[in-house]
Order: structure tokens, then sequence, then C-alpha cells
């Protein structure tokens, strides 16, 4: 039997690509044949080893008529050049961009927007609007929808996207075998890092962007210090509000107290360091950091937002905080520093949580049912 040709379209870097190299890493070779069509952003993330064939091109988060026309035009050359079976579209722009490129193909199309445009808090009213009906319309030229969560589903549904029939809930997943036969061997420490020997380190992982709440981690951080004096903070990611968060510890006069990363190829190895890990993002359609926080067995402290609900239990395997409680997050935080016994409660519960329910074989497992269901 012939392979299944698969060919990915992905913009958005981040966890997006780390959800996707796990995919490749694990999916049956033997039956599936993959393509890989990405953003630039995706240079530096090493995936050619990943798949059969890697092909780049310049497709930007914003919306630009000129160059997202050229965008079109150079994936509909590589639909033409590889002609595959399926074609996997990974967040909105993708999406978008490879659907109306794949119109007058045959093929069976899937998309995962990991997370819904429409659902960011910091666009106005109209924008989410335009945001669903452009989603709406593109649904007519999708075969299934692959939803990260039940409230990403229940959102589609809400913004009447499509019938329900045709959205799949497929978790994300984590690399759990990976992890546990390199976790003994990452050589990374303090000492590497030029960190306090006996500092207290709080961290969070992902892009520096609005969403993900930089600034909120910056704040409670000023008054987590006033605490424990011998907190250290760490973000481990890069982004477009590096600048503006750099300033703000500036002002803050924290900067001594920070360490900002940049973009590494394998963040578990610095959440190992971690005593404390937070994710305050704004909106989430499922919050992949958190299941590696949970893999690390780390406490979290994270925002009750988006699909964070669906992963996290209250008081169980971490601590929910409204956005923007600044207060709620520095109080969750002294709460970790100070009973052992609850931490390792949250830690205990955490690790069952990933290894029973987010493993990514299981993830990828699933996809490829749903595959083999679709085109048989």
């Amino acid at each position: 039997m012939d392979k299944i040709k698969i060919m990915h379209i992905v913009q958005s870097s981040g966890g997006v690509a780390r959800y996707l190299s796990m995919y490749l890493k694990y999916s049956d070779k033997n039956r599936f044949e993959h393509i890989l069509i990405c953003s630039l952003d995706y240079k530096i993330e090493k995936m050619e080893y990943l798949a059969e064939h890697v092909e780049y091109l310049s497709m930007g988060r914003q919306i630009s008529i000129i160059n997202d026309a050229k965008g079109i035009w150079a994936i509909r050359k590589f639909i033409k050049k590889y002609m595959p079976d399926v074609i996997y579209m990974h967040s909105s722009k993708a999406g978008a961009l490879g659907r109306l490129a794949d119109i007058g193909f045959k093929n069976i199309v899937l998309y995962n927007p990991h997370g819904w445009a429409f659902n960011m808090n910091n666009i106005s009213v109209i924008k989410k609007k335009v945001y669903a009906l452009i989603e709406k319309v593109l649904a007519y030229k999708t075969n299934m929808i692959i939803a990260i969560s039940a409230w990403e589903k229940e959102s589609a549904i809400k913004y009447k996207i499509c019938c329900s029939d045709k959205i799949h809930i497929i978790p994300s997943g984590v690399d759990v075998c990976l992890y546990d036969e390199e976790r003994g061997r990452y050589d990374l420490n303090r000492s590497k890092l030029k960190i306090p020997l006996n500092a207290y380190i709080i961290g969070m992982v992902g892009r520096i962007s609005y969403g993900k709440g930089p600034d909120l981690f910056i704040k409670a951080a000023a008054l987590i210090k006033e605490k424990i004096p011998n907190a250290f903070f760490v973000i481990v990611g890069d982004g477009e509000e590096r600048a503006s968060v750099e300033n703000l510890l500036s002002e803050m006069r924290l900067k001594d107290d920070f360490l900002i990363t940049g973009w590494v190829s394998n963040p578990i190895e610095y959440i190992q360091l971690f005593d404390q890990a937070m994710l305050l993002t704004r909106w989430e359609g499922f919050g992949l950091v958190l299941t590696e926080y949970m893999l690390a067995e780390k406490p979290i402290i994270t925002t009750r937002v988006g699909a964070v609900p669906d992963l996290m239990q209250q008081g169980k395997n971490g601590i929910m905080i409204d956005v923007g409680d600044i207060e709620g997050i520095v109080e969750a935080s002294f709460k970790l520093y100070t009973d052992n016994q609850y931490r390792q409660t949250l830690v205990s519960n955490g690790r069952s949580t990933v290894r029973n329910l987010y493993d990514i074989r299981c993830t990828v497992k699933e996809h490829e049912r749903l595959l083999m269901s679709a085109r048989y």
C-alpha cells in the first residue's frame, strides 16, 4: 500500500513547533510520508530531520494583502509539486492561507487552530466577528477540524463555525518517553546561567507577547520579591514584546533578579531548574507548557482562562488565578513557598495527570486513526 502523503502547513512557532516536532517524531513512517511547509521562523527549529521534505516561505503573523497573496501562491506551487493526499494546517494564519491555496485540489483537509483567533481578549468585538466569519467561510473547505480541548470545540459551536460533527477533540501531548530517557542527562545548572546558588527560582515558559502575560509575571515578581527575598525569576522564550518587557524590568528595578533566555530548543531542561512554574496567559487554547511543567514535577500557578480549566483541577494539580489578579498570584506563590505538603500534593497529582492523559504517542495514534477513517 502506498504511503499517505500529509502536507503540514504551519506559521506559528513556539508551542506549535514543539507539538509538531513531537507529532512528526512518533508518526508511523511506514504508513505516512510528511511534507512540511513552514514560515522562516522554523529555520531555528531544526525540523529537517523529522519530515521527508521541508520547504520555507515568508509567512508573517500580521495580515498583509500583498504578502499573504504571495504566500498563497507559494503554497499552491508546493501543493502542485507534492500532490499530497492530506493537507494539515496548524494555527489560524496557516489555516487561512493553506485552505485558500488548496482551492481546486482534491485532498483531505485538516485544520488545527491551536487556539481560535476570535477568543483573544485584546481585540475588539468587531475583530472577533470578522475572525469568526473568516473561520466560518473557510470551514466549508475543511473536512475535519481538530480542537485541542473541549473548550475549543465549545467556542467553535458558540460562534457557529461549523457543525459539531466536523470537530474532533484531540488534546496536545508531551514526549513522556523522551523525558524519561533524558532527564538524568540534563547538564544545565544555575552556575551556567549565572543564577545564585541559593535562589528560589520562579519561572515561566512562553512567547514574550501580550497574550502570554509577561507583564503580569513581572508585576507579580516585584511583590513576591518582598515576601521571598531570595526569589529569582526566569522567562524562557522570546517575542515581539521583549523590548517593552525589558523596559518594565528596568522601571521596577528587577533586572538583577531576572533572566530572559531567548528562544531555546529544549525548554524542559530550563523548567527542571524551577522551584515554581507559572503561566499567566490572557487566553489559551490548550496550554501545552502546563503539561511540560507537570512532567518536570513542578508546582503550577496559572490563570483561569480558556481551556486551562480542562487541564487543571483547582487545588489538586495546580492553582488557578483570575487574569490580572496580581495579589492572588503573590499569595499562591507564597503558599507554595511555605507549605511543602501542599506543594508535593500538587506535584504528585500533576505527574499522574500528564502521564495518564497527555502522552504525545496517544495524540499521534488518535490523529492517524482519524486520517485512516477519513480516507477509507
